[in-house]
């Protein structure tokens, strides 16, 4: 199978993180929770990725670093855990539905919510976010690159805006964690929300917050925590106020080995790999009038994804044509991201979403562009 599906996971992991993963299934046992090697061996792999992650995105302290199942967990505690009633929030019309749903859930609890316009090529305009600020505007909460166009997001800009304007900024790293450099501190980054099955490498199950050390967050689950276990309360130092219950130790010693290949690679030979890729896809099939692009390619930065329909076909035809006639797969349909879909006119058709990986080839995009090619004929 060729596949172009990274956006919603990477299939291909390097070896050492699968290695990793059935290591720590016979020797981890649960993290904070004893004193005996199974123990001590989880909590160790636990805190040596803390570390990691909190080096990878700069972060500047390792106990602020939360593990979750994914993104969308991560993304539910960062914005339900410091947003509320009263509070105005902004954000834009490239969001994943990850983002949408919980800001939709404060707006039914008394929130006010403010999305900024995207043209049809998917951009939106800069100045709306000053434009949009009111007195009781609380935060700016958005994706850094869009999982439907790959269009990637000023965010060291908005984190400027945000940072003048006293706002707290929530960052959807899903799609650039890995492939594109984040730094907390020079982009003014107050949450960081990623997952650890995508551009990092790693297992599903994994994900997580960078969290600034002057945000507080409301505990979004409450149990077990291995520490303070006679208090009634969850315990409100970090990293345990945030990770009620047992953590996923055999997912995040993939994740921090994960982390460990990509520091060794680094994230511009990375980058510059699957944009090789993207571009060449691109103007193989840029040209082809029975196919509409969506997204700016215009310009240079974005994510390795380029979602296209072919004139006359719904999306999940195209879709399905691709697995079965040349085993090629892609994702159809609406990728959880109505408001983008809104902008671009695809609501009634979808749109298949072509997503590139580092253990792709060039050969691979070269069958994919004949494949198309053969379908509009």
């Amino acid at each position: 199978m060729i596949y172009f599906d990274n956006a919603a996971t990477t299939l291909h992991k390097p070896h050492e993180v699968i290695e990793a993963v059935v290591h720590a299934m016979t020797t981890a046992g649960n993290a904070s929770r004893g004193t005996h090697t199974g123990s001590l061996a989880a909590s160790r792999t636990v805190y040596e990725t803390r570390k990691k992650i909190a080096d990878f995105f700069h972060c500047s302290r390792a106990d602020h670093v939360i593990f979750t199942s994914n993104s969308t967990e991560a993304l539910n505690i960062a914005i339900c855990g410091t947003l509320g009633k009263g509070d105005h929030i902004i954000s834009t019309d490239l969001e994943h539905n990850s983002v949408l749903r919980p800001l939709y859930h404060l707006e039914e609890q008394g929130a006010s919510l403010t999305f900024l316009s995207a043209n049809k090529k998917g951009c939106i305009d800069y100045d709306d976010f000053k434009r949009s600020i009111k007195p009781n505007t609380k935060a700016i909460v958005c994706t850094h690159a869009s999982n439907l166009t790959g269009n990637v997001l000023d965010i060291e800009r908005i984190g400027r805006i945000a940072k003048a304007h006293n706002l707290l900024f929530i960052v959807d790293a899903s799609q650039s964690a890995g492939c594109i450099e984040i730094n907390m501190e020079t982009m003014n980054i107050d949450i960081l929300c990623f997952t650890g099955h995508k551009g990092l490498l790693g297992p599903q199950g994994t994900g997580g917050l960078c969290i600034h050390e002057s945000v507080e967050i409301r505990p979004f689950k409450h149990g077990g925590s291995g520490i303070h276990s006679y208090e009634k309360g969850q315990p409100q130092a970090y990293p345990a106020r945030l990770e009620a219950g047992t953590l996923n130790s055999h997912g995040i010693a993939g994740l921090c080995v994960a982390i460990n290949y990509i520091n060794t690679i680094t994230i511009p030979v990375i980058a510059k790999k699957e944009q090789e890729l993207l571009w060449h896809f691109y103007k193989g099939i840029c040209n082809i009038p029975e196919i509409h692009i969506y997204g700016d390619f215009d310009t240079k930065e974005r994510a390795a994804i380029l979602s296209l329909n072919i004139e006359g076909y719904d999306s999940g035809t195209v879709s399905d044509l691709l697995s079965q006639e040349y085993d090629i797969a892609t994702r159809p349909g609406a990728h959880c991201a109505p408001r983008m879909h809104q902008a671009l006119g695809t609501t009634e058709t979808g749109a298949v979403r072509f997503s590139f990986s580092s253990f792709n080839t060039m050969e691979e995009v070269e069958t994919a562009i004949q494949a198309l090619k053969e379908l509009v004929e």
